[in-house]
């Protein structure tokens, strides 16, 4: 074990020797401690010949597997010459083997009748490809796993649900030996960058992706720079961003970043959630201290808060939950102040309106594309600030609940391309049409956006989402997603930390992430 706890491990899955040397040297370039030489990824590996070779040249410490295909590998051979294969390896000095607990037992009484003497460490594995056992089962498997006379434990499982994770976590912090605790696919990656935290021996991240060598894997890359799993420990706070989906989101490059700069024990990961009382009320604990949300569960946060803040309840959505100290879960909503400034932002240095004490909003008819937790935002900061409001959105009535709040008016979207009340009008998309991979949508055609002075579209992966290209193109003043998921982000920040936002910082990050 190294001073920095946890270690990185980069698993190697190439079809060559020599191309395996090439990436240990790009491992340790990017941060790894340890790489695994998965050498049934080779064919027709000559473990006399090449195993001497691939241990004589490493520059890391090096875990050597040859998974077998009953165990989710891709080795075919003979199962007595994979053994074989392994007990050269740590004839020859390999820093640890990689064996399943299927055959364990076996493999190391043959290492101790043959009087192998080695510093190399058995790690005993096990895979569970299709779900994560109840807490008791995963107890019986790690006695099972450390009865065979492991030196470490590793047990991989599934997850169908992230809440699944959690129990591999408390069986962690609790584990009286080195433990590789890993959970697999969508749903597990949050055990893969917590595991430090929880005390784990060692996570995997693949050279990039494409690379991995299980479901859900991060690249190392992510562990290394943007969660810096290094620098975990017990008492780090986790945060992070709840959604369905989740991946594509640019906030853990932002807060991760910006808790680094304020020099704050903090980490945070994507949630991949899909009932979002459920997944409250498992992580519950302290430590995890605060949530950003988006799509879909905006709205349904709002009924999971112990409190709501006057303008999240206002709006009927949250897009922040703070934890705090006595255990009550706290709503805000960022988003509005966030989009609105923006919008009111891109008005002035547009030259539309002129600097005044008030909004430049005020008197416009202000067009919503959208009535979940977003539009509200925009549909209620658009109201304060003196906008006649409209809302379209393809279930009228949710369009009409919405328009009712607001002292608006509602039209279905399949309309919204003749309506053209007025010219000088500001539409703002709170919808996700448009966001990647379906980068060739838009709600709107682009002969309808001929009315409109500006242009908004909440989405921002992309930055210049094709709404937005094609309103430039027909003369609007165009304001990206970006700038409100900047702005709100500062908000999220501050009620995350109770400190002030590293600004500066925060939007270079996301700027240069495009």
């Amino acid at each position: 074990m190294t001073p920095r706890g946890c270690l990185i491990c980069a698993p190697l899955v190439a079809r060559s020797v020599s191309q395996m040397l090439t990436q240990m040297q790009e491992a340790k370039a990017n941060g790894a401690d340890v790489v695994e030489s998965r050498v049934d990824h080779i064919p027709g590996f000559n473990a006399a010949k090449d195993l001497p070779v691939l241990l004589n040249a490493r520059t890391l410490p090096m875990i050597v597997t040859a998974r077998a295909k009953w165990e989710g590998g891709v080795y075919e051979g003979e199962e007595t010459e994979r053994q074989k294969l392994l007990e050269l390896a740590v004839k020859l000095g390999a820093d640890y083997v990689d064996i399943e607990l299927q055959v364990a037992r076996d493999f190391i009484a043959t290492l101790k009748q043959n009087k192998i003497v080695s510093e190399t460490k058995v790690i005993v594995s096990n895979h569970n490809w299709e779900v994560t056992p109840s807490l008791h089962e995963i107890g019986e498997l790690v006695a099972r796993i450390q009865s065979t006379g492991a030196d470490i434990v590793k047990f991989a499982t599934t997850a169908t649900n992230i809440t699944d994770v959690s129990r591999v976590l408390r069986l962690l912090a609790h584990s009286q030996v080195p433990t590789i605790a890993l959970v697999m696919g969508p749903k597990g990656v949050i055990g893969r960058i917590l595991c430090p935290k929880y005390g784990g021996y060692l996570t995997f991240g693949a050279l990039s992706k494409g690379q991995e060598s299980a479901p859900g894997q991060p690249t190392l890359a992510d562990l290394s720079h943007v969660y810096r799993v290094g620098q975990l420990g017990r008492d780090t706070k986790v945060f992070g961003i709840i959604g369905n989906p989740v991946y594509h989101s640019k906030s853990p490059i932002l807060h991760n970043a910006a808790f680094e700069k304020c020099s704050i024990d903090a980490v945070y990961v994507p949630f991949l959630v899909e009932d979002l009382a459920e997944f409250l009320s498992i992580y519950s604990v302290p430590d995890f201290g605060g949530f950003s949300v988006t799509i879909p569960h905006k709205e349904a946060a709002l009924k999971c808060c112990d409190e709501v803040d006057p303008i999240a309840k206002a709006i009927g959505a949250v897009n922040t939950i703070v934890r705090k100290s006595d255990g009550k879960l706290v709503g805000y909503n960022t988003d509005c102040d966030g989009a609105l400034t923006a919008i009111e932002d891109g008005l002035h240095e547009s030259g539309l309106a002129s600097q005044g004490t008030s909004s430049p909003l005020k008197d416009k008819l202000f067009v919503v594309i959208g009535a979940g937790g977003a539009g509200k935002a925009l549909a209620f900061g658009a109201r304060e600030r003196g906008a006649r409001v409209v809302i379209a959105n393809r279930n009228f009535g949710r369009a009409k609940e919405l328009a009712d709040a607001v002292g608006g008016e509602a039209i279905q979207l399949e309309k919204l391309s003749e309506f053209r009340p007025e010219t000088g009008m500001v539409l703002a998309n709170s919808t996700s049409i448009g966001m990647q991979p379906d980068i060739n949508q838009s709600p709107l055609p682009k002969d309808a956006l001929s009315a409109y002075c500006l242009v908004f579209d909440a989405v921002y992966t992309p930055r210049t989402t094709k709404l937005l290209r094609e309103a430039a193109e027909v003369g609007a003043a165009v304001v990206s997603g970006v700038e409100m998921f900047i702005r709100q982000a500062y908000g999220q920040f501050e009620l995350f930390t109770g400190q002030p936002a590293p600004k500066e910082l925060m939007r270079e990050i996301v700027m240069a992430s495009y």
